[in-house]
């Protein structure tokens, strides 16, 4: 695991987990998308603050990403892992979700830009 790409996941986990969709949509580049499982493409860093923000008020919950690869090619950052959440299952009890995860960054300045981000 590379610490760089740990700091990055644990950063996006911080800004989702405090509900700030705002800033979690800043940690897309403008062309990122978001893939979600099973769904269509989300694209913009607007649209993926606002996917977020519906999750949120769904009620998902504590999330957390564990890199467990990382790839670095020049300005590009490729990063893989697994990823837990807790939302509401129909019961509308709690409960705990999971599987792969993907990230493709790229770095502007002194900032890694998520330009993919997808999950199974």
């Amino acid at each position: 695991m590379n610490l760089q790409g740990q700091a990055v996941a644990d950063l996006w986990d911080q800004t989702f987990n405090r509900g700030d969709t705002d800033e979690l949509g800043k940690l897309y580049s403008a062309d990122g998308q978001v893939i979600p499982a099973g769904g269509s493409p989300v694209r913009g860093t607007e649209s993926i603050a606002a996917f977020f923000a519906d999750l949120r008020a769904k009620g998902f919950k504590d999330h957390k990403i564990t890199v467990q690869d990382t790839s670095t090619r020049a300005e590009t950052l490729i990063l893989t892992g697994l990823w837990h959440l807790t939302g509401p299952a129909e019961s509308g009890q709690a409960q705990s979700y999971g599987g792969n995860w993907v990230n493709v960054l790229e770095r502007r300045g002194d900032r890694w830009l998520t330009l993919l981000h997808t999950w199974n």
